[in-house]
């Protein structure tokens, strides 16, 4: 089952709401996204084009947008890596970060840091990810997730789930499935995509209240400040 439409949105809206810290960081995947498929139209780099999607969804302007692109154009051939750290959060919450940065020592250090000062408690590779699920998710405007799946079955795709919530579906698939879910559902006639996206879902969540609440929020605040941080995910109900 997908997580709740709800949550979703309150999760985007957090994002959406740092406007420059998630337009630079768009900026910056936009780019590795034409720098690693080999080039800058879209419509020859299905990554990019996929990135870009996200991007819109996350409401970064167009001039945003064609910058990181011209910046790709130019070859500048800086490098970025991507990583991922895990660890421990007040009582018992587990968390995941996901990196993209030109510099892994100082990312590495930060994300340290970041939990070392804030409650929580670095871990090593794997110590996290195994309880959640990596899964691809994609939310639009509909009222008929019976055909919704139809659809996709028919276009042989390996999903896991489609649920009805509210105004809107919920499609959630296997990580190697989510573009070809998403053509199919382009294909069938869905024009505009509310979410699309490979998600870490944590297979339960926790309830946290007063202060391991806060540290838990101030924590999750400093590593999404990190302008190499791309994602957090985490078990908390929020």
């Amino acid at each position: 089952m997908g997580r709740k439409w709800e949550n979703i949105k309150m999760k985007k809206a957090a994002k959406d709401g740092a406007n420059a810290k998630v337009y630079s960081k768009f900026g910056v995947e936009i780019y590795v996204a034409a720098q690693r498929g080999g080039s800058a139209d879209p419509e020859a780099n299905a990554t990019l084009k996929f990135t870009i999607d996200r991007a819109k969804q996350a409401q970064v302007p167009k001039h945003i947008i064609e910058r990181a692109l011209d910046k790709a154009k130019g070859a500048k051939d800086e490098a970025y890596t991507d990583g991922r750290y895990e660890g421990f959060g007040p009582a018992g919450s587990l968390i995941i970060v996901d990196t993209l940065t030109s510099n892994v020592n100082r990312t590495a250090a930060n994300v340290r840091m970041a939990f070392t000062k804030n409650g929580g408690n670095f871990g090593n590779s794997g110590s996290v990810s195994y309880l959640f699920d990596e899964t691809g998710e994609i939310v639009f405007e509909g009222s008929d997730a019976d055909a919704v799946m139809e659809t996709l079955l028919e276009a042989d795709v390996d999903v896991r789930d489609v649920e009805q919530q509210g105004d809107h579906i919920v499609v959630t698939t296997e990580p190697t499935a989510l573009h070809q879910a998403i053509q199919a559902l382009r294909d069938s006639g869905v024009e505009e995509f509310n979410q699309t996206a490979i998600e870490m879902i944590p297979q339960s969540e926790i309830t946290l209240e007063g202060e391991d609440l806060e540290n838990f929020e101030k924590l999750i605040d400093v590593l999404e400040d990190d302008e190499d941080v791309q994602n957090v995910y985490h078990n908390v109900e929020l």
